[in-house]
């Protein structure tokens, strides 16, 4: 049977692309059908240029920014948006025990001394000779006319103190699919708890484009949608930078992670104190909360309900002994339907109040029950 506290959620997201900033730009951008495209810079292929973006506030130090190229400064970026997401930011303890998986395809290669070699060939005595010279005078420190994946990964280890394990896949979709199954792989078999995953690319490059029309896979001259490209048509690269944060349940409880449910559970539990004001004020002042066919049992009963419910309330909603408390919380709410909504009811049939009060009550019994994987069973 599988261990459910070793269940991967994902707890923070972070995306830049042509659309804009953050999963809400995103959401409403593909909502409205909008997107961004470019061309004239690359004419006359078309691409999806990044939305601007204000580097500093994920990459402050300006000497990281100029050692990264952009493709870098883009995952660089999004990393701390999933991580700020996530509510880890700058939070060294967590921090160091993060797992990254980075996906991302080879980075922009070196223009210049590409450029300068295919000049100089044609003109040279010896040809072999001098791309030979050339690649060992003008090779970066990686011995790789362009950029591996892994500097994106170490990028993100310097400015954001990711210093856990770190892992590198090289290549685009493939890679970033398998990035994120292996990440939730290793915490559902208890080797990682926490990880950092996802990747970048920079569609805004001559070489790429290149590359691509090479195979005559660029869209050409101007945008269309995807279905209206007819036989001849191609694709128009873009850029973008998207990470996840995710972590196992059962670690979930020893950080203050902003997980996205959580606010369904502070919703619940104002739903549950109002109710208990409600109907605490009415038995109190009022006594309009009475069963007159079975007064003594539906006033002493509710009462007692009521006082259970209270403490329960307060334990879920602190943490301490929270599922003990939430399947408590249940349970008396299930007792308060049995001993003082069920009895109005039999007695008001035709009163549609009283049923609906019977329902909410029993509604918030079944939440509580509902809601009990959500606690750690240490608490």
């Amino acid at each position: 049977m599988a261990d459910a506290s070793r269940d991967a959620l994902i707890t923070g997201i972070g995306v830049v692309s042509c659309l804009g900033e953050g999963s809400e730009a995103h959401w409403q951008k593909l909502q409205t059908g909008e997107t961004s495209v470019d061309t004239s810079t690359f004419a006359p292929f078309v691409v999806h240029p990044l939305a601007p973006i204000n580097f500093d506030a994920q990459i402050p130090k300006k000497g990281d920014q100029r050692q990264m190229e952009n493709w870098q400064r883009i995952g660089t970026y999004a990393a701390g948006l999933a991580l700020d997401s996530a509510g880890v930011k700058g939070n060294t303890d967590i921090l160091s025990k993060i797992d990254m998986i980075v996906a991302a395809g080879g980075g922009e290669r070196d223009l210049t001394v590409d450029s300068n070699i295919l000049t100089g060939m044609p003109r040279a005595e010896k040809p072999a000779a001098f791309l030979n010279e050339r690649l060992m005078s003008d090779l970066r420190p990686t011995l790789f006319l362009a950029q591996l994946s892994n500097l994106l990964a170490g990028n993100i280890s310097i400015v954001h103190g990711v210093t856990g394990s770190s892992r590198t896949f090289m290549g685009e979709e493939a890679a970033g699919v398998d990035a994120v199954r292996i990440a939730v792989s290793r915490i559902g078999a208890g080797q990682s708890e926490i990880a950092l995953v996802g990747g970048a690319h920079n569609g805004e490059r001559p070489d790429l484009i290149m590359l691509y029309e090479f195979a005559g896979m660029m869209l050409k001259d101007k945008f269309a949608p995807v279905w209206e490209r007819g036989p001849n048509g191609g694709f128009a690269l873009g850029s973008i930078g998207a990470f996840l944060v995710i972590a196992a349940v059962s670690v979930l409880a020893n950080w203050n992670a902003r997980l996205f449910a959580v606010l369904l559970g502070l919703v619940y539990l104002l739903c549950v104190l109002l109710f208990h004001s409600q109907h605490f004020s009415k038995i109190i002042y009022n006594g309009r909360e009475r069963t007159r066919a079975l007064e003594p049992l539906s006033l002493s009963g509710a009462a007692f309900v009521l006082a259970g419910r209270s403490p329960s309330t307060a334990a879920t909603a602190s943490g301490i002994a929270a599922r003990l408390a939430c399947f408590f919380l249940g349970l008396l709410f299930f007792l308060w339907t049995v001993l003082l909504h069920a009895p109005r009811v039999v007695t008001h049939l035709n009163n549609g109040d009283e049923w609906s009060s019977a329902f909410v009550a029993l509604a918030m019994a079944g939440a509580s029950i509902l809601l009990l994987p959500s606690f750690s069973e240490r608490t």
